[in-house]
């Protein structure tokens, strides 16, 4: 008998020793009406995809190139093809670009890691080594960003020739 009164007054004090804490964690979180901006925008960035909540495809970045495929025309086998691709983020908040990849190593994109702001120019290099890749090619590159949907694409195409 003495050992059940013992254990119900362990398990009393941990049910409310961990209330406590939950009071306490929701006395120092800021509710959406606390975080204003002066009637602007939340300098909150919102991601789509990370969230629990319905998508919030209006109030997020987004990336409006001013051209997705560059056609390099004809190349011989073993030239670097580079190319500058111009973008503008369109949309309401940060754009911030989180990876960018190709499918194979020949070719490379480098991206800036800054967060281009709403209205403001930005731009990804990709160079492709054509060595050991013969006739017609579309290369892609995956951009991971805070945007809607999350990956957009981008190709150098053209043709090597022997």
């Amino acid at each position: 008998m003495l050992r059940k009164i013992i254990f119900l007054c362990f398990g009393l004090f941990f049910v409310l020793s961990c209330q406590n804490d939950e009071a306490e964690n929701s006395r120092n979180e800021k509710s959406v009406e606390e975080i204003r901006t002066g009637g602007g925008i939340s300098d909150i960035i919102r991601n789509p995809i990370s969230s629990d909540k319905p998508l919030d495809t209006i109030n997020v970045a987004k990336m409006v190139f001013k051209e997705t495929t560059y056609d390099y025309g004809r190349v011989k086998q073993g030239d670097v093809v580079s190319h500058t691709f111009k973008f503008r983020n369109e949309g309401l908040v940060p754009l911030l670009i989180t990876n960018a990849r190709s499918t194979c190593g020949c070719t490379v994109p480098k991206w800036p890691e800054e967060p281009i702001e709403p209205g403001e120019d930005g731009e990804i290099k990709v160079r492709f080594n054509t060595a050991g890749k013969k006739n017609q090619n579309n290369k892609p590159v995956y951009i991971t960003a805070n945007t809607y949907p999350t990956e957009t694409k981008i190709y150098l195409a053209g043709w090597v020739e022997d």
